[in-house]
């Protein structure tokens, strides 16, 4: 993430969630929580959502083997463009859900249903243990697929923005760790890829994640979503900075990214009428 970025995250706490209303704990369904049960279901999805028969694309390892990095699509011409939400409740805040602070955002992910944007979360295990039904409704559609974004959301070096520093001989365990909270859940649509907490990574980093065999997944177009009370100027950053083959980051919770449904409601069919077609990071992957 940006400084902007990662600094509200941090200053807030971390930002945290995406996905349906309820089943977590803490958090008793409202009338407004049930206004939006169409968050939970699985849409039909457009024909660039369809699931393949074959295994999600990733990259070759980079120099010496390290883990490769991907910014942005490989295809530079074709007018698509990857929405990607991070989901990155850190590993203390727990007792915050439970007080009833609401770490996601219904009625965004009703948005990209109804809309039928295709888009990738990326998620970590703490999250998915938090919100089960969630991940599990996330995860069975074929509009949407999940990703890792680590178990705890501690920082892979240091410094990152304050956040806690994971050491090196636990990086491995922590990657998957998170896939074994999200496959829990009963999510099918999992695929290979991790995005750095804070984005922070360096080559020690690259050569910790290596054995897991996933292709990290970075971002050419920052939002500027993170604790935004300006649904307009979220959206005028999105459009000002897509071009083709990019991977916007953008985050899904109600308590620290409030104005995200409303930046996509006006980001979606803009960039549709200049002539873009939103796909996730595998199909952007594979060119």
């Amino acid at each position: 993430m940006t400084t902007l970025t990662v600094l509200g995250a941090v200053l807030g706490g971390g930002l945290v969630a995406c996905g349906a209303s309820g089943g977590s704990h803490g958090d008793r369904p409202t009338a407004a929580d049930r206004t939006t049960a169409a968050a939970h279901a699985p849409s039909a999805a457009p024909p660039s959502a369809s699931p393949s028969a074959k295994s999600p694309p990733t990259m070759a390892p980079g120099p010496a083997g390290l883990t490769p990095v991907l910014e942005r699509g490989p295809n530079r011409t074709d007018k698509v463009v990857a929405l990607t939400f991070d989901a990155d409740m850190t590993a203390d805040e727990g007792p915050r859900a439970a007080a009833g602070e609401h770490f996601d955002n219904p009625r965004l992910l009703a948005l990209l249903r109804r809309l039928k944007v295709p888009a990738t979360v990326f998620m970590t295990g703490r999250w998915a243990e938090e919100y089960p039904a969630q991940a599990r409704s996330i995860g069975t559609d074929p509009l949407f697929e999940i990703a890792n974004h680590s178990y705890s959301h501690y920082a892979f070096t240091a410094p990152c923005y304050g956040l806690p520093t994971l050491e090196e001989k636990a990086i491995g365990g922590e990657v998957e760790r998170a896939f074994a909270a999200i496959r829990k859940t009963g999510a099918r649509n999992v695929v290979p890829y991790f995005r750095f907490p804070g984005g922070c990574y360096d080559d020690a980093a690259l050569r910790a994640l290596a054995p897991e065999k996933v292709t990290a997944v970075q971002w050419d177009v920052v939002s500027g979503d993170a604790f935004a009370t300006d649904a307009d100027a979220v959206a005028q950053q999105v459009l000002d900075g897509v071009e083709p083959g990019s991977l916007v980051v953008m985050h899904c919770t109600r308590s620290a990214a409030p104005v995200t449904d409303e930046a996509v409601d006006q980001v979606v069919p803009e960039l549709r009428k200049r002539g873009y077609r939103f796909v996730k990071v595998s199909e952007l992957m594979a060119g």
